[in-house]
């Protein structure tokens, strides 16, 4: 029996990338969009569903429950992009990007959780990003919402492997999505002290993911880590430059690496 995966957030992009290629690769692949109804070329099933609603989760769930007996992976990749100086983010804005970006996906990972542990097994990954090992500059609450999931993640994983659930984080970098179209920006005002360098920072993050990779090499990556035995608890898909900036926050004095990023986005 093929293995049953749900994707969140499978409409486009990087899940829609990867749905496509686990169902080439024989897998029953369910995935979910908040307006399936508008979407005509899937080639995997497609489920209503909010990751803000608990109510159409766990409906989302009974449904692929209805239809197979089992969910053995659970792949939250729905999430929101944001950017704008910090100050000048409206309130509501930050808690929608938490709420889509942390709370959804640990909404869905609170519903699934009964039926793996019955089942005695299952596999949760997590898309989360290499920004979220970083404060980058008018992307912070995307940053910070992203850290959330990953130090969340790390600990749920200890208290759920008695289960035989296993949980992973995959943080992607840039990749060529329409992520950026889809994301709140902060609207650079003409009298705000910040417009000058966020609107610079804009340009260079937008052209980051217009010339991003591949989402195919994503969905590579996700396959070869469902097939894993024992998988690591990170994972980071991008760059071999993007990949490093973890490694020399790491090794880096912290004044060091700040300059290092305020160049790259042009800030100093």
């Amino acid at each position: 029996m093929p293995k049953t995966v749900l994707i969140t957030g499978g409409s486009s992009g990087i899940g829609k990338a990867i749905g496509e290629y686990l169902t080439e690769k024989g897998y029953k692949v369910f995935g979910t969009s908040r307006n399936p109804e508008k979407i005509t070329d899937s080639v995997f099933t497609l489920l209503k569903m909010d990751v803000n609603n608990t109510d159409s989760i766990e409906n989302a769930i009974g449904e692929v429950l209805r239809k197979v007996e089992k969910i053995d992976v659970v792949i939250n990749n729905a999430g929101v992009g944001i950017t704008g100086p910090i100050e000048e983010t409206p309130e509501n804005e930050i808690k929608n990007a938490f709420q889509t970006n942390f709370h959804g996906p640990i909404n869905v990972i609170k519903a699934v959780l009964p039926q793996m542990r019955k089942q005695g097994f299952g596999h949760i990954l997590n898309i989360t990003s290499i920004a979220g090992y970083m404060g980058l500059p008018y992307r912070g609450i995307y940053s910070a919402s992203k850290a959330a999931l990953e130090i969340t993640i790390e600990a749920m994983r200890m208290e759920t492997m008695q289960f035989g659930v296993k949980m992973t984080n995959i943080a992607p970098g840039d990749f060529a999505t329409n992520i950026a179209a889809g994301r709140y920006h902060a609207p650079v005002l003409d009298t705000s002290p910040y417009k000058k360098d966020y609107g610079n920072t804009l340009t260079t993050m937008n052209e980051h993911v217009d010339n991003g990779g591949n989402p195919l090499e994503m969905a590579k990556a996700v396959h070869k880590i469902i097939e894993t035995e024992n998988p690591r608890i990170h994972y980071k898909v991008g760059s071999t430059l993007q990949k490093f900036s973890i490694v020399l926050k790491r090794i880096l004095p912290d004044r060091v690496y700040e300059r290092m990023l305020l160049k790259h986005y042009g800030l100093k």
